[in-house]
C-alpha cells in the first residue's frame, strides 16, 4: 500500500521518504550541551517517519482482523502525517527540497541558495548538500561550521573545498578531522605534509606500546 502524503510537496511516488538509501547515522541525536537535551532535527524526524512507515507496510503485508489492522493504519497515518508537518516546520516544503538536492539536475548555485536558506536544525538536507559532488567551495565553507560533526566530516573530504576551508577544519578541537584534511588533494603541500607527519608519530606511538 502507497500511503499518501497531503503535506508532502512531492506525490507520494516520488517521495523522498520511501527511498532505500537512509543510513543508520541518519538517526544519530545531536545533544544539546547546555541542557544535555536532544534537539529534534530533520535528521532525527525524517528517521522516525521512515520506521513508523516500515511499520505500516509490515502491517499490511501481516494477517491481522480487518478491524484492528484498520485501526492501527489509521494511527500510524496519523503520527506519518505529524512527522511531515514537523519537517515543514523546519523547512517549509523539505520534501521537495530534498528531492532537488538529490535530482541529476541540481546544479552549484541552487545547492548554495538552499544551504544558505536552511535552518540549522536542517541536519538531513545539509548533510547531503556537504556531500553532493556539486556542491561548491562557498557553500561548503559555510557548511564547515555546522555543529553536526557528519557534516564536517563530509566537507574536510571533499574534493571541492578550499584550502582556507580545509586549514581551518584542520583545528576544529570538537573532532580528529586533520586526518581527513591530511589526505585531500586541496589541502596545501606545507599543511599536508605537517598532519601526515602526524599521523606517522601516532602510528609509530601505537605500535610502540
Amino acid at each position: 500500500m502507497q500511503t499518501e502524503m497531503p503535506d508532502s510537496p512531492i506525490s507520494p511516488g516520488e517521495a523522498v521518504w520511501s527511498s532505500p538509501t537512509m543510513r543508520r547515522s541518519d538517526l544519530v541525536q545531536h545533544k544539546e550541551k547546555e541542557k544535555g537535551t536532544v534537539s529534534r532535527t530533520s535528521q532525527i524526524v525524517f528517521g522516525e517517519r521512515q520506521h513508523l512507515l516500515r511499520v505500516l507496510d509490515s502491517l499490511e503485508g501481516t494477517d491481522v482482523p480487518i478491524a484492528r489492522r484498520q485501526q492501527e493504519r489509521r494511527i500510524l497515518e496519523e503520527l506519518i502525517h505529524a512527522r511531515t508537518r514537523e519537517l515543514n516546520q523546519i523547512n517549509v516544503a523539505w520534501d521537495e527540497k530534498i528531492g532537488l538536492v538529490l535530482s541529476a539536475d541540481a546544479k552549484p548555485e541552487m545547492l548554495e541558495k538552499l544551504a544558505k536558506q536552511a535552518p540549522q536544525e536542517d541536519f538531513y538536507l545539509l548533510r547531503l548538500i556537504s556531500e553532493h559532488p556539486r556542491a561548491n567551495a562557498k557553500t561548503l565553507g559555510k557548511l564547515a561550521k555546522h555543529p553536526y560533526g557528519a557534516i564536517r566530516e563530509n566537507v574536510a573530504r571533499h574534493p571541492n573545498a578550499d584550502a582556507n576551508t580545509l586549514a581551518w577544519l584542520s583545528r576544529d578541537r570538537s573532532q580528529p578531522l586533520w586526518y581527513l584534511v591530511a589526505f585531500n588533494p586541496n589541502t596545501p603541500l606545507q599543511l599536508q605534509r605537517r598532519l601526515r607527519d602526524r599521523l606517522k608519530r601516532l602510528g609509530e606511538n601505537q605500535a610502540s606500546k
